[in-house]
């Protein structure tokens, strides 16, 4: 949510920067000052009123106690009374249209934040064409009867392939653990306050599963639940890092074409997420730090990717500013998106109330916050369509090894 206290000091400047999402954003803040105003007036109007009602009440008691005549002053106590309702009336409801259309507004982009998709760099020998992760895999990715037994985009994983899952995910967290981070396996069924308070409400509203029965949501990403691991709290210190593994679960309405063809893009998948909680003036550098993390990865991994600084029309409504790392993909002879890492700077921590000290006795602040993807079910594909030889096999790199899967996968065996 974004800080009503910078739109009253400057919001000519808000407007600046929300236009460069949209104009229709830009727009809205109008709204927001003519309802702050409105709110303000009601609020202070009331407090003016309760006084005299404090007045009024004061000189109906003296009136009584000297055996005076007090219906007059007990008509104005009505009156006054009256009139504290109907401004409380209005300043509340002056506040919860403020209030909903805050929830609507995206936060203010970065001003590094690219205007159109740029590509900062591309690292690695990609170009190579051959055969999608699909073939590669054979039996060892099952779409077909995970349709009969759940539907479309669906899968199982088999064999060899859930041992490199494990590996990649065991190999990722020890780096993360490295790096400072706390493992963490979050639950993936959370409260709608969560994903309002992380922007994904009302946000992406069509892409989430939603339980009715018990007002609960599948979530997409551990980065709502690891969000909201500190709602409502004072931290006593930061930076805060975690490493959330959770699987994640999108319904994906209305993708099409060559990413429904295997595990690109399904409704089900497994993910190793980054969460930093941070004080502001760290944020930027703790992005370029997340993003560093996922650079070595896709390196160590021998994954060429390219990274792209994001446009500010594709931004999430969280998303001061977010970095998408692409891998070369063989199978598809372009490069596709595997990770991404945003910095929310305090538009998720206002939603959720979360604040830190920055010394004893200092006034609490609002942290930012920032996410990042470690590895996930694109890294394999990556991995199987980077690696693969003539003869239907798949190189490994090195870095697997040690955890339980051999140098090579072998080509697909036939259909049982």
């Amino acid at each position: 949510m974004l800080d009503l206290r910078l739109i009253r000091r400057d919001p000519d400047a808000v407007r600046a920067a929300l236009a460069r999402r949209s104009p229709a954003y830009a727009e809205r803040i109008d709204d927001v000052v003519d309802l702050d105003a409105a709110w303000r007036e009601a609020t202070a109007s009331a407090e003016r009123m309760r006084a005299e009602q404090k007045a009024a009440s004061e000189g109906i008691a003296a009136a009584k106690q000297a055996g005076e005549d007090a219906s007059a002053a007990i008509a104005r106590m009505r009156d006054v009374s009256a009139q504290v309702k109907a401004l409380g009336d209005r300043a509340r409801e002056a506040d919860e249209h403020l209030q909903a259309v805050l929830l609507g507004l995206p936060n203010l982009p970065d001003e590094t934040a690219a205007d159109d998709d740029e590509v900062i760099r591309e690292v690695g020998e990609a170009g190579a064409t051959g055969a999608d992760h699909l073939e590669l895999a054979g039996e060892r990715i099952d779409m077909e009867r995970a349709a009969r037994v759940s539907g479309a985009r669906f899968a199982y994983l088999r064999g060899d392939l859930v041992l490199l899952e494990f590996a990649l995910v065991r190999w990722a967290l020890d780096k993360l653990l490295g790096y400072g981070f706390e493992p963490v396996i979050p639950p993936v069924l959370v409260r709608e306050d969560a994903l309002l308070g992380t922007g994904f409400l009302p946000d992406t509203e069509q892409q989430i599963y939603h339980l009715p029965e018990d007002d609960l949501y599948l979530t997409g990403t551990s980065e709502v639940a690891l969000a909201s691991l500190h709602a409502g709290e004072i931290l006593d210190e930061v930076p805060l890092r975690y490493a959330g593994f959770s699987s994640c679960f999108r319904r994906e309405a209305g993708a099409a074409g060559k990413d429904t063809r295997g595990i690109f893009r399904v409704h089900q998948f497994d993910k190793v997420e980054m969460f930093s909680f941070v004080a502001p003036d760290e944020s930027r550098d703790e992005h370029e730090r997340l993003l560093a993390i996922e650079e070595e990865i896709l390196r160590e991994l021998e994954i060429p990717y390219r990274v792209v600084n994001i446009g500010v029309e594709e931004l999430g409504s969280s998303a001061a500013k977010k970095y998408d790392c692409e891998a070369w993909m063989p199978g598809q002879a372009r490069y596709r998106e595997v990770t991404s890492t945003s910095n929310t700077t305090d538009y998720q921590a206002r939603r959720l109330q979360i604040r830190f000290r920055a010394g004893e006795g200092e006034r609490p602040e609002v942290v930012h916050t920032l996410n990042g993807t470690a590895v996930t079910w694109r890294h394999m594909i990556a991995l199987l369509e980077n690696g693969q030889r003539d003869d239907g096999s798949v190189a490994l790199p090195g870095v697997l090894t040690d955890y339980g899967v051999p140098a090579t996968l072998p080509a697909p065996t036939a259909r049982r």
